[in-house]
Formats: structure tokens, sequence, C-alpha cells
């Protein structure tokens, strides 16, 4: 590192767990956010400000007044444009060290492959399950560590699936494709708008983390809050040795 960026990063580096090793191991990282939304505007940001060599972001969609309540890295001038381009533009003035690629596309399975093979770490922002199980699959096949989030309302939620570690449980573990579980969009339901920044900043924290190889990660953990009561809680996960995508049979 220049000294120009050894000051960037010089409260990092003043952290005995970071120092200068851990953050060169960001400069050589590569971290995937499918999902430029609620969730991907904090994480992105909080990825490219602290120095991460590559970030890729990988979204279809375009940025639309509602958007503006709670997804923060983009901008009323941005109205129009596909978000991964608005996203660049903005971690560009944070962190112009930092090489973001935007890929304005719905990445399908085959896809999904050749991005997730390219990153050291996974962050699932987007907003359906249908990409959730797409991208947990993925994950499991190649064994990417894959930090989840979601947020509805006033409730949100955190883990990290990794599984490096054989005992890890996977997504499906948790929310099997078979199961109940009702989508829940954030056009219908509504959202919270600090909500989405609290999770995407602990999605960045744990993918933070997980490069420097530092702390505890919230693996075989899930984090849960409610906002509306300040609550936070954490589950213990445990693997489905039945799951039909990470179990033994």
């Amino acid at each position: 590192m220049n000294d120009e960026q050894l000051l960037r990063y010089s409260r990092h580096i003043l952290l005995p767990d970071i120092g200068i090793e851990g953050q060169q191991k960001l400069r050589d990282a590569h971290a995937l956010i499918i999902g430029a939304g609620g969730l991907g505007s904090p994480a992105a940001m909080y990825l490219a400000s602290s120095g991460v060599g590559t970030l890729t972001l990988c979204d279809g969609d375009t940025v639309d007044l509602t958007n503006l309540q709670r997804q923060i890295v983009h901008r009323t001038s941005s109205i129009g444009m596909a978000k991964v381009d608005s996203a660049r533009t903005s971690l560009a003035e944070i962190n112009s060290d930092v090489r973001v690629i935007a890929l304005n596309e719905r990445a399908d399975q085959t896809r999904l492959f050749e991005l997730v093979g390219q990153a050291d770490v996974v962050l699932d922002c987007s907003d359906n399950f249908a990409t959730r199980y797409a991208l947990n699959q993925v994950c499991v096949q190649l064994k990417k560590p894959f930090v989840s989030g979601a947020a509805t309302r006033f409730d949100g939620q955190v883990a990290v699936f990794d599984m490096r570690h054989p005992h890890s449980p996977c997504y499906h573990c948790l929310y099997p494709e078979q199961s109940d579980a009702l989508e829940t969009r954030c056009a219908v339901m509504g959202v919270f708008a600090p909500l989405v920044g609290i999770i995407g900043s602990m999605q960045a924290a744990e993918a933070l983390k997980l490069l420097m190889g530092i702390g505890t990660l919230l693996c075989s953990r899930l984090l849960v809050t409610d906002l509306l009561h300040m609550d936070l809680r954490t589950v213990k996960l445990n693997k489905d040795p039945a799951c039909l995508i990470c179990g033994a049979s």
C-alpha cells in the first residue's frame, strides 16, 4: 500500500485484529453482491469504503422514486438508471481505489456458477426466495461462503453459511424449498428504512471478518432483529442431514 492508502485505511490498521496484514487481505479480495437495493446499498458502500479490492454487483433492476426511501447508494438523479450503474457511480466517489464490476442482469444458475466461482465471498442482498435458493445451491457446490440477509417491515435477519466447514448448515436447511415460507416483498408489505441499513451493514461486517479471518462469524447462527421493539436475538442453526442440497444423501 502507498502512503495515501495507508492513511485512508489507518483506522482499520490501528485495530490489532486487522493491522496492515488484514487490510491487505481486503485489497486482494473479491466480493460478489447479488442485489443493489436496500441491503446491497449499505453492504456495497461499506465493502468499498473498507477497501475490498474488487466488488461485483449483479442486479437487473432500475432505480425508481420509491427506492430512494431506503436504497442509500442511489440518488434522485439516478432515477431511471440501472441500479448497478448508479451504485458504481456512488462507490467510485467513496473509494476510486476499488474495482467495481456492474452487471445489469438477472443471473441464472449457469451464470451464478461463473460469478460465484470468481468470488471469495458472496452476499445475498436479493429480495426473493428463488434467487436465494439458486445462490445457496451454487455456493454449496462450490464451497463458497455465503452471507445471507433479509428484511421486511420492521424485522430482519442475518446468517453466514460456509460449506468449507462440514458441520455448517446451508440456507435450505433453514428454509426448505418445499416449506410454507411466504414471499414478502417490500413493495407490498413495506419496510422501515433504517432496517435495511442495519442488516446490510451486518452483512458487510460478516463479509469483512470472513475475508480477513478474524472474529466469530454467524456460522450456524441466525441473528434476528425486531426494530419496532428494539429486540435482538440469536438462534442456533443445525445442519439437516436430510437436506436435499447439503445433506449426506
